[in-house]
């Protein structure tokens, strides 16, 4: 396989003909004709020697081939778009670049003040901040894809130097009229007989509270997951179950209306948000400088 018959317009045309499931569509959206997108696709095809479609009557479908080329296809666009975002920012002045992950919680609840008052401080540095779940927080600063990453103090980071950053303190979010929003506080065990709305799998608040159901030899009813505390917020809403959340991640105009927020009376509710950076990498100094400034806002509650 000759990698140079590979070129950026044939990828683009062939992620964009993967999302259509359709090449007269791709055609218009390309501006280009039909026959164009057909040729340019045979030749890919022809070039990897393996079908990436297979033709139906109402479009196409992407092969097994088609499936592992699209991943690294948008891949290597959203790289080469950074690339020229990040170079472009430099001809406009811009003195650096500052690539961070951060969990929900950092996301929602802390990084929009931060940051903030960070690009009024420092006007010449980019940011680029993504949401992650913890693991893959952590994943990607130990890999080097990232400088900084933020995430809850209940996974494991031993791979990377970490500091205290921020508190949060998680609520138990029910329905107004539910049973349990007779409660002004409650322990984290006596909602176990309620159905959850719970985030995906994988986030650093379900299997906390996982973790604390089955150590107190109990099961976590799941009734739903989502992908989002918003989301979270309609489920519970809507009277799909309850939930446990950041307190400053539930919109305040839900609360006292159709939503209330209870104390849970576990030490474990109050939990610490951690920064780290790879310990075996020395960052650039953009990525210092707010380092240096996250680490002035930090609580200075939080435990060592």
């Amino acid at each position: 396989m000759n990698i140079s018959h590979f070129d950026l317009n044939t990828l683009r045309l062939f992620v964009t003909a993967a999302d259509c499931k359709s090449l007269t569509r791709t055609a218009e959206l390309s501006s280009i004709t039909l026959s164009a997108v057909s040729k340019r696709i045979s030749e890919l095809e022809r070039n990897l020697n393996c079908q990436l479609f297979t033709r139906q009557p109402r479009g196409i479908e992407l092969t097994t081939a088609g499936a592992g080329l699209l991943r690294h296809a948008r891949s290597i666009l959203d790289s080469v778009n950074s690339m020229a975002s990040e170079l472009n920012d430099y001809a406009r002045g811009a003195v650096g670049h500052v690539r961070i992950a951060a969990n929900v919680s950092a996301v929602i609840q802390f990084l929009p003040e931060d940051l903030a008052t960070f690009f009024a401080l420092n006007p010449g540095i980019r940011i680029y901040l993504e949401e992650a779940l913890s693991d893959a927080v952590i994943d990607s600063v130990e890999s080097g894809r990232v400088d900084i990453g933020i995430f809850a103090d209940n996974v494991d980071a031993t791979v990377l130097k970490t500091f205290p950053w921020r508190q949060d303190r998680l609520v138990l979010l029910v329905p107004a009229a539910h049973p349990l929003a007779a409660h002004e506080a409650i322990w984290f065990e006596e909602t176990l007989a309620w159905d959850y709305v719970a985030l995906n799998q994988g986030s650093s608040l379900l299997r906390r509270i996982t973790d604390t159901a089955v150590s107190a030899g109990r099961v976590l009813k799941v009734n739903i997951q989502v992908t989002s505390f918003d989301a979270v917020c309609r489920m519970i809403q809507a009277g799909l179950g309850i939930g446990i959340l950041p307190l400053k991640a539930i919109t305040p105009a839900l609360l006292g209306s159709s939503l209330k927020a209870i104390t849970l009376k576990d030490d474990w509710a109050l939990r610490t948000l951690r920064l780290g950076i790879n310990a075996k990498k020395i960052l650039p100094p953009e990525a210092i400088k707010l380092m240096e400034y996250l680490m002035s806002v930090s609580d200075s509650s939080s435990p060592e």
